[in-house]
């Protein structure tokens, strides 16, 4: 009697044992820290979101890693179980690569990378198409007919969101000016809130970005007593509840449970992955409380019309600063043309450089 217990106690044992071995071990690595209000935070809150659809996840996490010490961090992870990585900084991009071909049996998810192996895919939100619906809001908000963008750095997504932003503002408001500023740096306070207050003082009202943490622009804005949209994460509107339009966050909790599960089933396959409103993958958030009624309307009508397929924010012709066509009558730009802007639109003022 006393082994046959004994046997069933060990068989008990080896049963928990089994259940506490997590299904997928996740990890995730951001460049910066993971309550920014901004790109980084849009991370960690997606990775938050797997573990709780998923309990049975493990999550391996790092902030504040920089591009040098990427693969460290990453074969490190992959030394205590990973299979599947998020490298979520544009910066990680190759050194996730070469950790990749060192790790065949491990899944690589980056985004808004350009390249693809057999372990290696990528994904990003549509932004440039939602950005639209930011510039509409601006197009209808601003007093002066000035609208101001901060971007990081010049690329070719900084350039397309600011684009993007002048488009919808104009096709409300076909007097609206954008004046585009770089600070040089994702995240630069100082540089950020001298950005701002010369925007402020050249008469811009309505003021957007492209930064990792768009805390110190929105603060600005704040104080100063003008509008502001947020990107690319919701939880900037607390830095500046009365100066807020509306804005955009990314939102791809349920994408990455979609991932691991294609891991767990082994029916994972390399790809770019671009979706966007109608996917989840970004959010339109509540409107502020100084926008009128009439505002939200309209804006909430390009909403549909743009999910719909009805609105395409990048249908030519669209003319360049220089008065050259960019895009052509007929010619229709889609998500994965996105990297391909060197150049800013007609009617904005600074430099694509």
């Amino acid at each position: 009697m006393k082994r046959a217990i004994v046997v069933g106690l060990l068989a008990l044992v080896g049963v928990l044992a089994l259940a506490a071995e997590p299904c997928l071990v996740v990890g995730m690595i951001i460049g910066g820290t993971k309550d920014d209000a901004g790109y980084n935070q849009s991370q960690y809150e997606a990775l938050m979101t797997l573990k709780e659809k998923m309990p049975c996840v493990e999550i391996l996490f790092a902030e504040n890693v920089p591009e040098g010490e990427a693969e460290a961090v990453l074969e490190s992870m992959i030394a205590q179980g990973a299979k599947l990585l998020f490298p979520a900084g544009f910066g990680y991009m190759f050194p996730a690569l070469n950790v990749a071909k060192r790790h065949p049996d491990v899944i690589f998810m980056h985004p808004g990378g350009y390249l693809l192996a057999d372990n290696f895919g990528t994904y990003f939100s549509n932004v440039q198409f939602a950005y639209y619906l930011l510039g509409v809001a601006a197009g209808l908000m601003t007093k002066t007919n000035k609208i101001g963008f901060i971007g990081g750095m010049p690329i070719a997504f900084v350039l397309g969101n600011c684009n993007a932003f002048h488009l919808g503002a104009r096709a409300v408001n076909p007097n609206v000016t954008t004046y585009f500023v770089v600070t040089g740096a994702w995240v630069d306070r100082a540089k950020e809130v001298a950005a701002t207050q010369a925007l402020l003082q050249q008469g811009c009202d309505v003021i957007g970005s492209h930064l990792d943490s768009p805390i110190a622009v929105a603060q600005t804005v704040e104080a100063a007593g003008a509008f502001f949209v947020g990107y690319p994460s919701l939880a900037v509107q607390k830095f500046c509840p009365n100066a807020w339009i509306t804005g955009l966050g990314l939102t791809w909790g349920d994408f990455f449970v979609e991932i691991a599960q294609q891991v767990i089933n082994g029916t994972w396959k390399p790809a770019h992955i671009r979706r966007g409103l109608e996917a989840g993958f970004i959010t339109l958030g509540e409107f502020g409380p100084r926008v009128p009624e009439e505002v939200k309307k309209i804006v909430l009508e390009y909403k549909d019309k743009l999910i719909s397929g009805e609105l395409q924010p990048f249908a030519g012709p669209i003319r360049d600063q220089e008065g050259n066509v960019r895009i052509a009558e007929g010619e229709v730009w889609g998500p994965m043309d996105m990297g391909k802007f060197d150049w800013l639109a007609e009617g904005i003022v600074g430099s694509p450089k």
